[in-house]
C-alpha cells in the first residue's frame, strides 16, 4: 500500500545507494574524510550485507581472499582466508558499529528515480520507503548535490532462470540459489545442481555436510568450468600476524596477496597453454582414478576468459572422491516427473532440482535516471577512470573487479571521489562530468565471456580503447590512474550561479 507523497525535502552533500560491502565501504571513507559533507545511505533491503545477506544457499561464501576482499582500514581478523557469508555479515557489522554509520543508514528506503538539474547542480531523488510495522509505503524526496551508487550489478529480487520444456511436469521441488527457501530439507534426497560456476562449486560441498546431508548431489553442466583447489587458511597470513601484529600483518599479507593474484591471472592469460596444463594436473591428482577428467574439466576457453572457480582445501573434488557427489557434462532436452532428460538419452532422477543458473545484471535498482529533463540510456554512456559516467553529471557508480576482489577497486574509487570532491569545493565547482572525445570505439565495459556478462552488455555502459576510458581490471593499473591527477581533459567541471555567486563572495572576503 502506497500512502500520499510527502511534502518534506531533505537535502544531503552526499547519499550512497545501498549498504552491502560497497556502501559501507563508501560511507566510512567519507565520513572521515569528508566530515563537513552531509551523508545518508539509502538501503531497500532491511538489512546491511547486499550478496551476503540476500544469498542464502548451502555454503555461500566469497571466492577472492578476506585479506583483500576485505577493507584496507579493518584487518581481517579470522583465521579463514575463505569465509563463509556469516562470518562476512559480522565483519561488515562490526565496521558498521566501529565507524557510527547505523545513524546515517536509511533502511527498507529504495530509490525509484534519480532527477538531474543543471541550473542548481542537484540530484532530486524519488525515494520508496516502507514502514516495517504497517508496510505503508510513502514517497520521500531527497535532494543531493552527488550519489555514489553502490548498488550492485545484478537483479535482487530475480535470478537468471531460462525456460526449460517440461518444468511443470517435474514433481519434485525447483529451487533457485537466490530464492533459497529458509528450512529447505534436503536430507537423504537426490539433488542436481543445474550449473558450473561458483555457485554451484560451492553448494555440490555444502550439501553434503551436517546432520541435514544430502543423499546424491550431482552438478549437470553443459560446459566444463576450470576450478582449483586453494587453501582455506593462508598460513603465511596468520604467521604475518602473530609476527607483526594485526593491523601491520594484515597490510603485508593484502599487499603480498595482491601481487600475488595478479600474476597468477596475467600468467595464465599470456601462457594460456601452460595454465591449462598445470590446473589439468591439479584436477587429476585430487579426482579419482579413471576419471574422464578431459570430458568434466576441459573447457573450450582459455583460463580466465570466465572465472575461475574455487574448491577451498579442496572440498569439492573431495565431495567428488567420497561418491555421494557426481559431474555430468551434456545438455538438457526437457524435465520429466522424475528428474532431467539429456540430449543422451540419460534421465537423471532427481528429488531437488536446483538451477544455478545465473544472475540477471542491472545497473542502479533499473531507476530511471534524468538529466535535465532527459532520460539517459545507461548503455550509451562510456565509463571514465571506471567509475564517473559520461552524459550524467556527479554520478559515481561501484564496480568491483571481475579478475580480483571487488573490494579492492571500491576503496581506490572512494579515495578518488574524495579527492575530486575536496578539488571542487577548492576551485569553486559544483558539477563534473566525463566528457568523451567524438568518434570513440565502444566496447563491452565488462572483460569477460561469462553468461551474465554477455546478457548484460546490452544494458551496461561501454568503456573506450585508451586510458582513463579503458576499464581497468588490475589493482596496480588503477591505483596509478585514480591517485594520480584529479581533473584531466576529458573531465568538465561547471557551477552554478548560487555557487558561483558564493565563490565570489568568499574571494572578495579573502581580497
Amino acid at each position: 500500500m502506497t500512502a500520499d507523497v510527502s511534502s518534506e525535502v531533505e537535502d544531503f552533500d552526499v547519499v550512497v545507494i545501498g549498504a552491502g560491502i560497497s556502501g559501507i565501504g563508501a560511507a566510512t571513507y567519507f565520513s572521515r574524510e569528508l566530515p563537513h559533507k552531509s551523508l545518508i545511505v539509502l538501503e531497500g533491503r532491511d538489512n546491511i550485507g547486499g550478496t551476503w545477506d540476500l544469498f542464502r544457499y548451502p555454503g555461500i561464501r566469497s571466492d577472492s581472499d578476506l585479506h583483500t576482499f576485505g577493507y584496507e582500514f579493518k584487518p581481517w581478523r579470522h583465521e579463514s582466508a575463505i569465509a563463509d557469508a556469516h562470518l562476512i555479515r559480522e565483519y561488515l557489522q562490526e565496521t558498521v558499529d566501529e565507524n557510527n554509520l547505523a545513524r546515517l543508514i536509511k533502511f527498507r528506503h529504495r530509490v525509484v528515480q534519480s532527477e538531474w538539474s543543471s541550473s542548481d547542480s542537484k540530484w532530486t531523488l524519488t525515494v520508496e520507503a516502507t514502514d516495517p510495522v504497517t508496510g505503508e509505503t510513502a514517497t520521500k524526496t531527497i535532494r543531493t548535490g552527488w550519489v555514489f551508487a553502490a548498488t550492485g550489478y545484478y537483479r535482487y529480487d530475480e535470478g537468471f532462470a531460462p525456460e526449460f520444456a517440461g518444468r511443470d511436469d517435474f514433481e519434485g521441488l525447483v529451487v533457485h540459489p537466490q530464492h533459497w527457501p529458509e528450512h529447505l530439507d534436503y536430507r537423504d534426497k537426490k539433488v542436481v545442481i543445474i550449473g558450473s560456476g561458483a555457485t554451484a562449486v560451492t553448494m555440490v560441498p555444502a550439501m553434503l555436510t551436517g546432520p541435514g546431508a544430502a543423499g546424491h548431489v550431482t552438478m549437470l553442466q553443459r560446459t566444463p568450468t576450470y576450478i582449483m583447489p586453494i587453501p582455506r587458511v593462508d598460513r603465511l597470513a596468520v604467521a604475518l600476524t602473530k609476527l607483526l601484529g594485526a593491523k601491520r600483518g594484515y597490510a603485508v599479507t593484502r599487499f603480498k596477496n595482491i601481487w600475488i593474484e595478479r600474476g597468477i591471472v596475467k600468467g595464465l592469460r599470456m601462457f594460456p597453454r601452460t595454465g591449462r596444463r598445470l590446473i589439468r594436473r591439479e584436477n587429476i591428482k585430487r579426482l579419482p582414478k579413471g576419471f574422464d577428467v578431459d570430458k568434466h574439466f576441459n573447457p573450450p576457453y582459455n583460463p580466465w576468459d570466465q572465472r575461475l572457480c574455487a574448491a577451498p582445501d579442496g572440498d569439492f573434488f573431495d565431495a567428488i572422491c567420497s561418491g555421494n557427489a557426481s559431474v555430468v557434462t551434456d545438455s538438457i532436452v526437457r524435465f520429466s516427473k522424475r528428474g532431467i532428460v539429456l540430449q543422451s538419452g540419460e534421465e537423471l532422477q532427481a528429488d531437488i532440482i536446483v538451477t544455478a543458473t545465473g544472475l540477471n545484471m542491472r545497473l542502479f535498482d533499473g531507476m530511471p535516471i534524468v538529466v535535465d529533463g532527459q532520460t539517459v540510456d545507461i548503455a550509451d554512456s562510456f565509463a571514465y577512470r571506471g567509475m564517473l559516467l559520461s552524459g550524467i553529471p556527479n554520478w559515481a557508480m561501484a564496480i568491483g573487479y571481475t579478475t580480483s576482489s571487488w573490494t579492492l577497486k571500491v576503496s581506490l574509487m572512494c579515495r578518488y571521489f574524495i579527492d575530486l570532491v575536496k578539488y571542487m569545493d577548492a576551485h569553486g565547482y559544483d558539477r563534473a562530468v566525463p566528457v568523451p572525445f567524438p568518434g570513440m570505439d565502444r566496447r563491452p565495459v565488462m572483460d569477460l565471456q561469462s553468461g551474465y556478462a554477455k546478457r548484460g552488455a546490452k544494458i551496461l555502459p561501454k568503456q573506450g580503447p585508451v586510458a582513463p576510458w579503458r576499464m581497468a581490471m588490475s589493482y596496480q593499473e588503477d591505483a596509478r590512474a585514480l591517485r594520480g591527477p584529479v581533473a584531466d581533459e576529458n573531465l568538465a567541471f561547471g557551477a552554478s550561479q548560487s555557487t558561483s555567486q558564493q565563490s565570489a563572495e568568499r574571494q572578495q572576503a579573502h581580497a
